[in-house]
Formats: C-alpha cells, structure tokens, sequence
C-alpha cells in the first residue's frame, strides 16, 4: 500500500467511505503531504482537493500543535489527540477556528501517515468568547455595583447609628441584620435573632407585619403599642436593596409622650364641651322667665310705669335674648363631635331648600343663585348647622339693608367635595381674617349687627372634625367668598 516515503490511498472503496464523512478529513504521508482532501474540508476550507494534493499540510498556515504540527514529532501528545483547537487561514485570507481529531496510519507497527479530522467551530468560538466578555463585564459590573451597595450600605449604617430614634433592618427571613446605637441601647443586641420574638415578644411574625407591601416596594406606616415599657412609636416600613438581597428598614419614633398628651387634649375637649353644654344648658332655663316676666311686665304694667322703667325692662328683654341666643350657640358649639356617625352621604341640596326657606323673609329682596351640592358624609343637623351659620353670615354681613346676591356652588373634583358661598357685600378686612373663627371674635364691620362670634367657630369645628378645611377670600369684585372642602367619602 505504501513505498517507503510515500503513503498511497488506492482502495477505491476507502476513498468514497472518507468522503461521506461530516467533517473535513485530509491524510498525509510521513513528508506531512497531503495525499486525500475530502469534499467537507473543501467547504470549509475553500481549497479545491486539486489545489492541495501534494503539498505540504503547512500551506494553511495554521497554528500548530507544537513547534510542528504535532503529529510526527517526539515529545507531542499520545495519539490519538481528540478535540485539539487550531487555526487555519481560508483560502480568501480570512482565519477559521478549527476543533480537530489527529491519529497516525500504521503498517503493522510501522507509522506511514497521519489522518485528521476537523470541523469550523469558528462562530461558536466567537460566540463563547463573546460570552466570556459579557460574562467578564457582568462580573465587573456586579463586582462594581456590590461594592457600591456595600459603601450605601456603610454609609446608611453610619446615618443611622447617629440618629436619635430607633431603627433596625431584617432579612426575609425576619433575622434582625442590624441595630442603630439607639435601637442597641434599648433593646440590647439582638442581631440573628427573629424581630417578632426579640422586639414583639411574640412566638410568631406579627399579624399585620408589611412583609408582602415591602416586596411589591411600598412604604408602610404603623403605629404600634406593644414595645417595652408600653411605649408607643410611630414605625415606618421601607424596602431596601442590598447585597445580601431584599431587606427591611423599620424607622421607630417615640411618640408617647405625644400620644399622651394628644389623649389629654381629647380628655380636656371633652370636658370642656361637658362644661360649656351644662353651664349654657343651666343658664339658659332662667332665661325663659326673665325675658318672658320683662315682656309681661312692658305689656301689662307699662300705665304704672314711667318711661325710665319700661326702657330699663326692655333692655332686660333684649339682654335676655342676645343672652339666650348666646347660649344656643355655646350649646350647639358643645354638640359638635359628639353625635353618631353616619353611613351613608346626606342630601345637601334638600337641607340647603330647608335653610332658604326658613330664611324667607330675609331673602325677600336678596338675589340667591345655587347650583347642586354634593352628598356629604356628614350628620344631617351639622350639615344643616354649617350652611345656616353661612348664609345667615352672608345675609347679615354681605347684603346691607337687605339688598344683594348670594351666590352658593358646588364642585366634586380629584381633591375633593367643594362648597363655596360668596356675597358682594363689604367683604371682610384682611386684618380680620386671621380671627375670624376665634369663638366670641366678631369682626370690625360687624359692631351694629346682632351676633354672638360663635358661628364661624362652629363652622370650623365642623369642617376640621370631618378632615375639611374652610379659607375666607375677597370675592372677584367685591365680597366674601367661604370655601369649603372635604375629602371624598371613601377616604373620609
């Protein structure tokens, strides 16, 4: 089959058996020439076999397995070599990255030749190698952003060890991470330990734990009275991102004293809305007969009197009624807050009807304009309290002499239900705004007019009560405009 330095392949049969292979495949002799080039290391090499037989297999200009090409030479792998890396030049210039399979041709135990199979794993090569820089970058990067997160992290701790109230950071796990100085100091360290077991005293996480809003990263708000000492604190829930993953701050602020002192305040309100209802309750039952003993004695005995007596008995009568009206508005100021909740809104247009007929005689000569109002969550007798005390306010203040327009309008919008009633009156003096709703203030263009400067305090009572605010404003070309606004229903 082979002279001594030539290797033939004359087995027809074996030939077309090595062109069916899937890979290139080429042998040479001990010369290293090549003396078979099959049809797939035509494709992927670009070489003709008729370009290649005879010569030697360095004309691809490959880099090769050792100092030669590792196949003949002493010192080189044990054949067989199974998925060597080379790379060869194509035949238009460009490299190809080569995965191959080297063995030697034996006669007997006589090496003649060697065979080597290839296939071009260029494009996964490439790929891999792309992999490897994104996977290079990815790693530096995270390597990066870890170190970055780590000095956040150092930088956080450090804020909040300074501050004075409490703060703490748990894992998923509910294992406390960390505790600033001032959590420390009261609790003592409890780091690795559960925040249910350590901080609530309880064998389980807590009912109410924010767990499930911090991962969807939402802020909570709690206020809890289970600490130590019973001390109440205002706890604020903030997902935070770190290296070791998804954790939690809770920020702890002490408002005990505050709590306290807020349900003193209640405490004093409520006895303070229980004296004035008794005091005014108990004055105004002596107030009846004496108006009415005035009044009996003016109609009844006025040919017995002198004109000295029947004044002095009429200012009893009228003291007596701007007594009484005082005291009517000390009772009803004293009701505020302390009626049921309701369930459902209330009609605000039906009870605005009610007032303006009741107001009939004084709106004989008064121009009133309004527009539908909307449905209050409010009680019906404060609803009707509240438009009564302004649009007595507008008619008294807002229409001299009886005359005038009293505009009443009502709006819905994203920032809530809105009630405005403007007159075109004298409006009030910028320097009376501010006192305006002080009870017993009345303002500097109200001397003449009968009042008691309870009105507009019970007004705001009412809308501070059910989360509202009122502002007094100059209306567009003269006048005082009252807005009201509450929130919706549903956040009320």
């Amino acid at each position: 089959m082979a002279d001594k330095n030539r290797l033939q392949l004359n087995d027809l049969g074996l030939k077309q058996l090595l062109e069916t292979i899937p890979s290139g495949l080429f042998v040479v002799d001990l010369e290293r020439r090549i003396i078979f080039w099959n049809r797939e290391a035509e494709r992927i090499t670009g070489y003709q076999a008729a370009e290649t037989l005879g010569k030697h297999c360095s004309f691809l200009d490959g880099i090769e397995c050792g100092r030669s090409c590792g196949l003949f030479d002493s010192g080189t792998p044990e054949k067989p070599i199974n998925g060597a890396i080379c790379r060869i030049r194509h035949k238009d210039g460009h490299y190809l990255i080569l995965s191959k399979n080297i063995d030697l041709l034996y006669d007997g135990n006589t090496v003649i030749g060697g065979i080597e199979s290839f296939n071009d794993c260029t494009e996964q090569k490439r790929l891999e190698e792309s992999l490897q820089r994104q996977k290079q970058q990815l790693e530096e990067t995270v390597r990066v952003r870890t170190a970055d997160l780590q000095a956040e992290r150092t930088h956080l701790r450090q804020i909040l060890d300074a501050m004075d109230d409490l703060a703490y950071i748990v894992s998923t796990d509910y294992r406390i991470d960390f505790l600033n100085a001032a959590m420390r100091r009261t609790f003592g360290e409890l780091c690795g330990q559960t925040c249910y077991r350590a901080i609530h005293g309880t064998d389980a996480p807590c009912t109410d734990c924010p767990w499930f809003q911090i991962r969807s990263g939402d802020t909570v708000h709690q206020t809890h009275s289970d600490f130590p000492g019973q001390r109440i604190f205002d706890v604020i829930h903030t997902p935070l991102k770190t290296p070791e993953g998804l954790q939690k701050l809770a920020v702890c602020r002490d408002i005990t004293e505050r709590q306290r002192a807020h349900e003193r305040l209640l405490e004093a309100n409520r006895q303070l809305d229980a004296f004035v209802y008794t005091v005014s309750h108990d004055l105004r039952s002596p107030l009846t007969p004496i108006i009415g003993f005035a009044e009996f004695l003016q109609n009844e005995y006025k040919d017995r009197l002198d004109a000295q007596g029947i004044e002095l008995l009429h200012d009893i009568e009228t003291q007596g009624q701007r007594m009484l009206a005082l005291m009517d508005d000390l009772l009803t100021l004293s009701r505020v807050g302390h009626l049921p909740e309701v369930e459902t809104p209330v009609n605000t247009d039906a009870i605005l009807q009610q007032i303006l007929f009741e107001h009939t005689q004084d709106l004989l000569t008064i121009d009133v304009r309004h527009n539908p109002l909307p449905q209050l969550l409010i009680p019906e007798s404060l609803v009707s309290e509240l438009l009564d005390n302004l649009i007595t306010n507008a008619i008294r203040y807002g229409c001299p002499g009886g005359c005038g327009q009293i505009d009443i309008d009502g709006a819905v919008s994203t920032s809530g239900q809105q009630i405005t009633i403007c007159d075109h009156g004298p409006g009030v003096p910028e320097s009376d705004r501010r006192r305006i709703f002080d009870v017993f203030y009345r303002g500097s263009n109200a001397k003449q007019i009968p009042g008691t400067g309870i009105g507009l305090a019970t007004v705001q009572k009412i809308v501070r009560l059910y989360g509202g605010q009122i502002k007094l404003s100059e209306t567009d070309g003269g006048g005082c405009t009252a807005e009201l606004l509450f929130p919706h229903p549903a956040s009320q």
